[in-house]
């Protein structure tokens, strides 16, 4: 066996340095098929079929021609008029949710989702808005916001529009803005006002700082009503607006934290 010189055993002792892992970074120049999947979770093959349909953009000019570099640090490539980003990047989606759509990234019996609503796949939706409930829900890769959304002691309000299929009295009002219990605790105290009798229904506007599961719903069987239709229009100061069905849109950060007094 070959003898180590003195040199040699002292290097065979030391702590070997790994190589550091350089941080991600996309190509400088790189094929608008692959920069659309790894921006939206699409395959490459889907991205190609959205530029053979004229659904992206360069620059602001429509491309239908495969194999087109682009440099992400300078060019804007938008998809159905959105701009797209990567997955670096914290997006922020607004969502009129349509009833029928499961607030889920995915499901094991492939029902419909509100990520088939939107092109971005690195985005999760934010607090529940259960199948048969429509309107506002944010979409992001922001954890921070997210957290600060959902978690009941920041104590956003989410407004609704509620319909109900018997009139509401005043002693149940009282008793479902004092709080009721579910699954073991006490929700906290909501407001409810706009109330209004129509042919068939009552409407009425309700207001609650947290989120539990089905909670509306639950609240008005506990004073044998039912909520016939339910669409949250706010969170925080954060509006649903004239948003069509099925539509979304991006909004920026500052606008989120505003909003949401972040």
């Amino acid at each position: 066996m070959k003898q180590l010189t003195p040199l040699e055993l002292t290097l065979s002792k030391q702590p070997q340095k790994l190589p550091q892992k350089q941080p991600h970074q996309m190509e400088s120049n790189i094929r608008l098929q692959k920069y659309i999947a790894s921006c939206t979770g699409f395959s490459r093959r889907k991205a190609e079929e959205f530029i053979d349909s004229g659904r992206i953009k360069i620059n602001g000019k429509k491309v239908n021609t495969q194999g087109i570099k682009i440099d992400p640090t300078k060019d804007i490539v938008e998809f159905d008029g959105k701009k797209i980003t990567t997955s670096e990047e914290k997006i922020y989606v607004i969502l009129n949710k349509p009833a029928g759509y499961l607030s889920t990234k995915s499901d094991t019996h492939d029902r419909e989702t509100v990520m088939d609503l939107i092109p971005y796949k690195n985005v999760y939706p934010v607090g529940r808005l259960d199948k048969e409930t429509s309107g506002l829900l944010i979409l992001t890769n922001d954890g921070d916001l997210a957290f600060k959304v959902t978690h009941p002691k920041f104590e956003h309000e989410k407004e609704y529009v509620v319909h109900l299929r018997y009139p509401l009295s005043t002693e149940d009002k009282e008793k479902l803005e004092k709080g009721i219990i579910i699954e073991g605790s006490k929700t906290a105290p909501c407001k409810i006002d706009n109330i209004q009798n129509e042919k068939g229904y009552t409407s009425c506007h309700v207001i609650i700082h947290e989120g539990k599961k089905r909670q509306i719903r639950i609240m008005f069987e506990d004073v044998r009503n039912i909520v016939v239709y339910l669409k949250r229009i706010r969170i925080g100061k954060l509006l649903l607006g004239t948003l069509p069905k099925g539509a979304y849109k991006i909004i920026t950060k500052e606008t989120a934290q505003k909003a949401l007094k972040m």
